[in-house]
């Protein structure tokens, strides 16, 4: 998983390559994390839908993806969705896979720092 959903080639130390497969040994996890992706579909998009016009974000939000993943390939502009759920919202796309923090590090923290300023 972090080498084949990753796009920049030893993104992850040694040590935090020991504690992602520690974590994922345990099978609370694995299922906690199927439950969470599971809900996607079913209840989270059922709690979307009635919160859709009804109700804004009302804090700023910031949304990176990755430039290589799902979200750039299913949505032309993913801000113009975030922007029907929040009127203030900032972001774009990272040049990385799925760990953008990981693989971006520098990146990840420039987008931070500016968002919170």
């Amino acid at each position: 998983m972090l080498d084949s959903w990753s796009e920049v080639k030893d993104a992850f130390p040694a040590e935090v390559r020991d504690e992602y497969i520690e974590k994922f040994s345990h099978p609370d996890t694995v299922h906690a994390i199927c439950e969470e992706f599971r809900a996607s579909p079913t209840l989270d998009y059922e709690q979307d839908e009635a919160d859709r016009g009804n109700r804004k974000i009302s804090c700023p939000v910031l949304f990176l993806w990755s430039q290589q993943g799902s979200v750039a390939k299913l949505y032309d502009d993913p801000l113009a969705i975030w922007r029907e759920w929040a009127d203030d919202v900032r972001g774009g796309p990272v040049p990385v896979g799925h760990f953008i923090p990981e693989e971006a590090p520098e990146e990840t923290t420039r987008q931070l720092l500016d968002f919170l300023q």
